[in-house]
């Protein structure tokens, strides 16, 4: 086995569960998949996520769906998803310009997960209001 080879194990050594284990580690300062989390699950890097996995839409179609994120917020936030490898834009040379967003496959195993979480507290919303409730009581409101 070369050096090279050795990297590429112990990148991706084994898998535990449905986990893989990996040289990366989230709660390390310095790791570069802590940028990538907090792209895919700040608000508008999840709902972005979450309503291209309906299908390719052009920007101001996103932007509709995607209610009460600004024209700048969307636009860093496609960005950031699509140097991550997420989401692939795609310039039509037309006139005027038509600009596409869909998921890369990566970008569609991502959202699909993020649904599943946003599905799961949709469905518990109830339970949420109530403790909301709950907690406001005890502390004098909010």
């Amino acid at each position: 086995m070369t050096s090279t080879d050795s990297a590429s194990a112990t990148a991706a050594d084994s898998t535990t569960d449905g986990v893989t284990d990996s040289a990366y580690d989230v709660f390390a300062r310095a790791c570069p998949s802590r940028g990538t989390l907090e792209h895919v699950t700040g608000r508008w890097g999840a709902l972005t996520l979450g309503a291209l996995h309906d299908g390719s839409f052009r920007f101001n179609e996103l932007r509709r769906r995607v209610d009460g994120v600004s024209e700048k917020m969307l636009s860093q936030t496609l960005q950031a998803l699509e140097r991550d490898g997420l989401v692939h834009r795609e310039a039509q040379p037309t006139n005027p310009p038509r600009v596409d967003y869909e998921l890369t496959p990566l970008g569609r195993e991502v959202a699909g997960r993020l649904l599943a979480l946003i599905q799961f507290v949709e469905g518990r919303m109830d339970d949420v209001l109530v403790a909301r409730e709950r907690y406001d009581a005890t502390r004098g409101g909010r």
